[in-house]
């Protein structure tokens, strides 16, 4: 539990510093295409961190091992997802467009794991 909190703080504030790095620093130095896909990074980066972020909250009331899995699944979207469009914007090596998909999936993955909770906890009540 103590890694998914972690996990929470430092992509948060990751996200915040991209966001405002695309914003204001890197503006003037990348090309309007390159400061749109780290905002696109840092915003998905930012949606699925506090998703994480309620996860760990149920998590600490319920126990129920497929909330952990919605985690992972969007810890490694998020990792995959925006770290690969960071990587790629800043050093321009072509190879991690095609990790980019994967992380997408992985964070679809993440919502439908959720959906299958809700889906679960409606059962049982």
């Amino acid at each position: 539990m103590n890694f998914f909190w972690i996990f929470i703080a430092l992509s948060g504030v990751l996200a915040v510093i991209m966001g405002a790095m695309s914003a204001h620093v890197l503006k003037d130095i990348m090309q309007a295409e390159d400061i749109t896909r780290i905002h696109t990074a840092a915003t998905y980066q930012m949606y699925h961190t506090l998703m994480i972020a309620i996860l760990a909250t149920c998590s600490q009331r319920i126990s129920f091992k497929s909330i952990d899995q919605s985690i992972w699944l969007f810890i490694g979207g998020i990792v995959l997802f925006s770290g690969s469009l960071y990587l790629y914007t800043l050093t321009k090596l072509h190879g991690f467009v095609f990790v980019t998909p994967v992380g997408g999936v992985l964070l679809m993955l993440g919502w439908l794991s959720v959906a299958r909770l809700a889906f679960v906890f409606a059962k049982l009540k």
